[in-house]
Formats: structure tokens, C-alpha cells, sequence
């Protein structure tokens, strides 16, 4: 029988009211982990604090807006307050967009790396110390957009890869306190991600192009959260598509840009021409 060793860790998931943050919350839960959620919606929460105690592990509700350093550096504080210690940051929280560069306001882009970049970046600077003292894992809940431009997201593929270069710095400079730093990058999930997508005006698209049904569901991707950090795993790439992309992309980058620019197209109400 497996050792559980994620029993009476203290796991800290962003983005926690939905999808996959939720679905990796309610894993670590039920391996009997002390489990601390941060989101902004104070009702999602809510139902999720219910359930999680419902299966008798401990639980912490800090509302944050991960791009605002104060909301970061309160989540650290109050999670070492109640539990002393932190073993697991799982950088979940993120926005996506849907536009073309020739329209977008830049002030959508700058949503985009404040959200996903910079709140990786609050989090983990402030989870840190706590962490390596513990030879911990930091995650980071990425995208193949981080390991290739895609059309129409800009913002989303410039604030993954700048998540990728950072936590692979991060895994570098702490070698030697044994920290242990995972990417993962999932494909397509059932989620509402692209629902809250920002349009060109940085309004919400409001409607999924894609058929949400049938994309890989929240629930196997926290399972393969906690799996990738079982094993110690560096980067997991879920989907067949995601890995050829990362290898294509040094052999034959230009087919890679073509296949990408077509997928994107077919998608009802590309912005793409």
C-alpha cells in the first residue's frame, strides 16, 4: 500500500472557487491534507469550505485577488497563523483572452500578467520560505500556450511563458534546499475559464467556443496534480497534442504556427480572418 504523503500537509490552492483549483482542493482533501482555498468569490467558497469539511479534513477560506500583492502576502500570513507551516502552493488562479493584438487594449494584457504572472510571482514569494524549510512543491498550472504562441492570446501565451522561465529560475536557485517545482499544462479543460475570457474591449466573451463536455475533465487533472508531486515530476504535459507541440515546435516550428493559426480559425467566432 502507497504511503499517503500528502496527510496533514498544508496545501495552499489559488483559483480554488471553480474548475480545476476546486476539483485539486477536494483531492488533497480527501488524502487528508489541511487545505487552504483562495479565490474572489466568497460564496463559491463558501459551498466548497462545506464540502471539504464534510470529509473531516481542515480547511482555511482566505478571499484573494492574486493580483494584488497585499491579497498574496494575507494568504501567506493568515495560512502560517492557523496551520504554522506551508508545504504545497498550487498557483492555479488565471485568466484567459480571445482577440488579435491589432485590437486588443492593452489594458487586457496587462489584466492577463497580472493575474496569471504576477500572482504566481505574490504567491510564491511569500509562500517560500515556508516552503523550502519543508522541501516542499510549488505547481504551476500552465498551459501548451506556455510552451507556444497561440493566435488570439496573446496576453495568455506572453503570461505563461513568463510563469514557465520563473518557476524553472525558482527550481535552480533552491537545488540545493530540495524544493521541488512542477508545470503542468493540461489541455483544454471543462472549466469557466473561457466563458470569463476578456474580449478585445476587456469585456467576458460570456459563451465557450468549445464543447466543454467534451474536454478533459477538472477532477483528472487534480488527480494528476497530486500524482506529478508524488513523483517529484519537473514538467507534465497531458495531452498528445501538448507534447507534440513542445517537440515539433524545435524541429519545425513554422508547421506547428500553421496547425495553431487553422485550429484557432475553426473555432465559431474567431477573431482570426
Amino acid at each position: 500500500m502507497k504511503k499517503n504523503i500528502f496527510r496533514d500537509k498544508v496545501v495552499i490552492v489559488t483559483g480554488a472557487s471553480s474548475g480545476i483549483g476546486r476539483a485539486t482542493a477536494l483531492e488533497f482533501a480527501r488524502n487528508g491534507s489541511r487545505v487552504v482555498l483562495a479565490a474572489r468569490s466568497a460564496e463559491r467558497l463558501a459551498e466548497l469550505e462545506k464540502e471539504i469539511t464534510a470529509t473531516g479534513a481542515e480547511v482555511l477560506v482566505c478571499l484573494t485577488d492574486v493580483a494584488k500583492e497585499e491579497d498574496c502576502r494575507r494568504l501567506i500570513e493568515k495560512t502560517v497563523e492557523k496551520f504554522g507551516t506551508i508545504h504545497i502552493l498550487i498557483n492555479n488562479a488565471g485568466i484567459s483572452m480571445r482577440a488579435l493584438f491589432d485590437d486588443v487594449d492593452l489594458s487586457v494584457l496587462k489584466r492577463l500578467m497580472d493575474v496569471n504572472f504576477w500572482g504566481t510571482v505574490y504567491c510564491t514569494k511569500y509562500a517560500l520560505p515556508y516552503i523550502t524549510g519543508n522541501s516542499g512543491s510549488i505547481v504551476g498550472v500552465s498551459s501548451t500556450a506556455g510552451f507556444h504562441g497561440l493566435p488570439g492570446r496573446t496576453g495568455y501565451s506572453a503570461s505563461k511563458f513568463a510563469i514557465h522561465g520563473f518557476l524553472e529560475t525558482v527550481r535552480i536557485e533552491n537545488l540545493r534546499e530540495k524544493l521541488h517545482v512542477m508545470i503542468i499544462a493540461p489541455g483544454f479543460t471543462t472549466s469557466e475559464i473561457r466563458k470569463h475570457a476578456l474580449l478585445a474591449n476587456g469585456s467576458e466573451q460570456g459563451n465557450s467556443p468549445r464543447e466543454e463536455k467534451k474536454l478533459t475533465s477538472p477532477e483528472h487533472v487534480a488527480h494528476w496534480i497530486l500524482k506529478g508531486i508524488r513523483k517529484k515530476k519537473r514538467n507534465k504535459i497531458m495531452t498528445w497534442s501538448g507534447r507534440f507541440t513542445a517537440l515539433l515546435q524545435r524541429i519545425i516550428p513554422a508547421v506547428v504556427d500553421y496547425g495553431y493559426y487553422l485550429e484557432m480559425k475553426r473555432e465559431p467566432n474567431s477573431p482570426l480572418k
